[in-house]
């Protein structure tokens, strides 16, 4: 089983580090592979996704993603920023469901910015699009406005977009997904007021007609994200497009007491995929030692499960994690009164120790 390692920018390096210290401790016959991406890739070959670390992606059974971007880079040319090495790989690689699981542990109620009785027990998985919408519909660019109110001033445009089959095969994962869980999808979109959207909404109601063990409910996304702070626990799969399911998901990361707990799986048709920590690359920690690398270590749980086979061995990586957490074990960003505060290598010290069976340790 090959797996390609891009640990990119900021704290990307620490966290995937800690991901393959978890990897290797289950013993398995994984063969790793790293490469650069991101900036790190641009400084190297000037170019965020170098043909060589393409061609390893495309080799691997799966894709280790750390995390790409740095303020330093934001007056380059788009196409040279670290983040077009993420769009890249998910064209590229054909990713077009994005799975995002929002759990939050018994151990971090209180973590959560809800109260806990709204968040314990929390279990919703976000399917989001990832290769259609706004983020890639053309054309898409700057001009001249050519009429209205402020006709002949600058303008810039992007065009939303989404065809039959784009909606009908995410709808799928999110029916198939909801079979094994709680048997209820929330089709999010905003077809009140845009025609793309009520075209989702049709073309998903259609695929539907093929789960009626499934219950479908149809949600505007701005009253999505109140009932997510309102009444998390009501959800059970959101299926939504690009846009929406990228704003939707972060917000449903703060449910579980931290964006560093949330991992998430890109898929292709036959679930290779590409695994990512939620969160971003954040330089202004990078090198501290303090990152979460939990996220990260859940997303290599998920790749074994969806794209290696393994699922064994992502519940054993999964039973670590609770552990660690049930031990009192906190990175700063889910440390609480009455928790011991430790950082990203003691963090995945003590996952590789609940691993192996040794006693977990304090500091």
């Amino acid at each position: 089983m090959k797996i390609a390692i891009l640990p990119g920018d900021g704290i990307g390096p620490e966290i995937v580090a800690e991901a393959v210290r978890v990897l290797r401790a289950l013993e398995l016959p994984l063969e790793m592979e790293t490469a650069p991406v991101g900036g790190a890739a641009y400084e190297a070959h000037g170019h965020p996704l170098p043909e060589s670390t393409l061609k390893l992606a495309q080799a691997a059974d799966a894709v280790l993603f750390g995390a790409v971007g740095d303020w330093k880079y934001d007056k380059l040319e788009r196409p040279l920023r670290p983040e077009q090495a993420i769009l890249g790989l998910r064209k590229h690689l054909g990713l077009f469901a994005n799975l995002r699981p929002a759990i939050c542990y018994p151990q971090l109620t209180h973590a959560s910015s809800l109260k806990p009785e709204l968040v314990a027990g929390l279990d919703i998985l976000i399917v989001r699009e990832l290769t259609g919408d706004i983020y890639f519909g053309q054309p898409r660019g700057r001009r001249t406005a050519p009429d209205g109110a402020f006709a002949g001033a600058p303008e810039a445009f992007d065009t939303m977009r989404y065809s039959r089959p784009e909606i009908e095969r995410i709808a799928h994962v999110a029916f198939q997904a909801a079979r094994k869980r709680g048997k209820k999808v929330t089709s999010v979109d905003k077809a009140n007021v845009l025609e793309t959207f009520q075209f989702w909404k049709d073309v998903v109601t259609e695929v539907h007609a093929q789960y009626p063990d499934v219950q479908l409910e149809h949600m505007y996304v701005d009253n999505a994200a109140m009932q997510l702070v309102k009444a998390p626990k009501a959800f059970d799969v959101i299926v939504t497009g690009n846009m929406f399911g990228d704003i939707l998901s972060d917000e449903a990361a703060m449910l579980t007491g931290s964006i560093g707990m949330l991992p998430s799986a890109s898929l292709d048709a036959n679930n290779k995929g590409l695994y990512e920590p939620s969160h971003g690359s954040a330089p202004d920690i990078a090198g501290k030692g303090v990152a979460n690398p939990l996220a990260t270590i859940l997303s290599a749980a998920m790749m074994l499960r969806y794209s290696l086979a393994q699922p064994e061995a992502a519940d054993r990586i999964e039973r670590a994690v609770q552990a660690v957490l049930a031990a009192g074990l906190r990175t700063g960003d889910i440390w609480s009164e009455g928790t011991t505060r430790v950082g990203t290598r003691e963090m995945g010290d003590a996952v590789v120790a609940a691993i192996t069976g040794k006693t977990i340790t304090k500091s």
